[in-house]
This record gives C-alpha cells, sequence and structure tokens, in this order.
C-alpha cells in the first residue's frame, strides 16, 4: 500500500488543475463514476472538471492536517484540511475533504470526495 504522501501528491493535482483551469488533467485523475458531495448537491465528472470551462477556479491552496485510512487493496481514504483562495476572491475559506482513490486499470482516480466548510454546524 502506498502511503500518506503519495495520496496528497494525487490530490494536490487535483487541486492544481484547479488552480490552473486544467480541464484535461482534472478529467483525468477522476474517475467516470466519480461522485462529489457539496454544500450545493451532487455532481459527477462532468460536473467537477465543468466548472474550469472559465478558467481556474482556485488562486492558492495549502493542504494539511493530512490522514489516510486504507480501506483495501487498491483503495484509500485520504482526510485533510483545505484553505484555499477562490479566484477573484480576497478571504481565504477553510474545509474539511474526504476523498477515496481507488486504483483502476492500473491507474489511481479519484471515485468519491466530499467537503464541509469549517466552522459548520456540530454532528448530529
Amino acid at each position: 500500500m502506498h502511503d500518506l504522501s503519495f495520496f496528497l501528491e494525487l490530490e494536490a493535482r487535483v487541486w492544481q488543475a484547479l488552480k490552473h483551469g486544467d480541464t484535461e488533467t482534472d478529467a483525468a485523475l477522476l474517475d467516470e463514476a466519480f461522485l462529489g458531495v457539496y454544500c450545493t448537491g451532487f455532481v459527477g465528472r462532468d460536473e467537477h472538471t465543468g466548472q474550469l470551462s472559465g478558467g481556474a477556479t482556485v488562486a492558492d491552496y495549502t493542504l494539511t492536517d493530512a490522514r489516510l485510512l486504507p480501506l483495501g487493496p487498491g483503495r484509500a481514504l485520504l482526510a485533510y484540511r483545505a484553505e484555499f483562495l477562490r479566484t477573484g476572491q480576497t478571504t481565504p475559506e477553510a474545509m474539511y475533504v474526504s476523498s477515496i482513490w481507488e486504483q483502476r486499470g492500473g491507474h489511481w482516480r479519484n471515485t468519491f470526495s466530499q467537503d464541509t466548510a469549517e466552522g459548520g454546524p456540530a454532528p448530529v
């Protein structure tokens, strides 16, 4: 099984795609069946990559407090805190992210991601 730094590098490639408006790299890292769960609702790979049609969505980002949870052969959950600045904004935001990475066809793909804004309500 790969270590934490391996999965952080994969995740950082997704963030770099958002920072550079790189639809091709974003699509290559997301599985065709990708599911994103965000405060705005559910999105698939096409919606995730589609946000880049107007260019970069993130001006800068930092990933911290990462944790890795192995889920079996060829599968792992990466959880971390992201602090980021949206393109055209001046106030940084923070959220907690969990991403499931799976090895399919010899390549690692992100199959699931969920974002939780920092400072949200307590769990029920």
